[in-house]
């Protein structure tokens, strides 16, 4: 059974329609891309499913149970959590501050998942104290990323984590998400670094003008040519 299944959803805002009946799965344990021109509507995707965007029609469900429409605050009781492209850290706040910020819905004591997340990330332990806004990029995507973890989600939703890094710190991210996938957690990802994702994914999308217009297993997507010679650079 798919962990998240979004089936034939059509989403945009006020007057612009962008998704198509667009129809994805996530199972449980993957790593799964969406890739495609700017304006594919890649992150509107992300933002229906996380209920920043209320779908026109369709339906999307977690887990087997409808969650078409449902507010944040109620998925990430669920188990979805979501970290944003831009504004997913507060820079003002400490390492340590901005992972307890992701933990602000849980009624118990979070010291010891807190502590589990930041043994996925050890380069930020030595900086726990230090304010997010003087960390390097990749750093600031891994607190962005620990903040997530802090729920303990079933599937986590990732908008380009590598946009705007130096190609050192984008490996470096992608290690991290292997390594997350690793421990059980499925992961849905969009990425400009398309190459990578894939080689990475057990499985992709290719969504353009809104609508999905080829799937399958990532690397086979990464060796298809006609995929290469639109949205891969040749």
């Amino acid at each position: 059974m798919s962990l998240l299944s979004v089936e034939r959803v059509t989403a945009g805002y006020e007057q612009m329609e962008i998704l198509h009946d667009v129809s994805i799965e996530v199972r449980a344990g993957e790593i799964v891309t969406l890739i495609g021109p700017n304006g594919a509507g890649k992150s509107t995707l992300m933002k229906a499913v996380f209920g920043l965007l209320r779908p026109r029609r369709g339906a999307i469900r977690f887990e087997g149970r409808d969650i078409t429409g449902l507010a944040p605050s109620a998925l990430v009781g669920r188990g979805l959590s979501y970290v944003p492209q831009v504004d997913n850290v507060f820079p003002s706040l400490t390492v340590e501050e901005n992972l307890e910020m992701g933990a602000v819905v849980r009624r118990d004591d979070f010291r010891a998942r807190l502590e589990e997340v930041l043994a996925l990330f050890p380069t930020l332990v030595p900086k726990r104290r230090l304010k997010v806004g003087g960390l390097s990029g990749g750093e600031r995507q891994m607190v962005a990323m620990g903040r997530a973890l802090m729920l303990d989600p079933r599937l986590l939703l990732l908008d380009e984590p590598s946009a705007g890094l130096a190609p050192v710190l984008v490996d470096t991210v992608f290690e991290k998400i292997e390594a997350l996938n690793r421990t059980g957690l499925a992961i849905l990802l969009v990425e400009q670094s398309a190459r990578e994702a894939l080689r990475r994914s057990h499985r992709g999308y290719v969504l353009a003008g809104g609508q999905v217009r080829l799937e399958g297993p990532g690397p086979a997507l990464l060796e298809d040519a006609e995929v290469a010679r639109l949205y891969l650079g040749g």
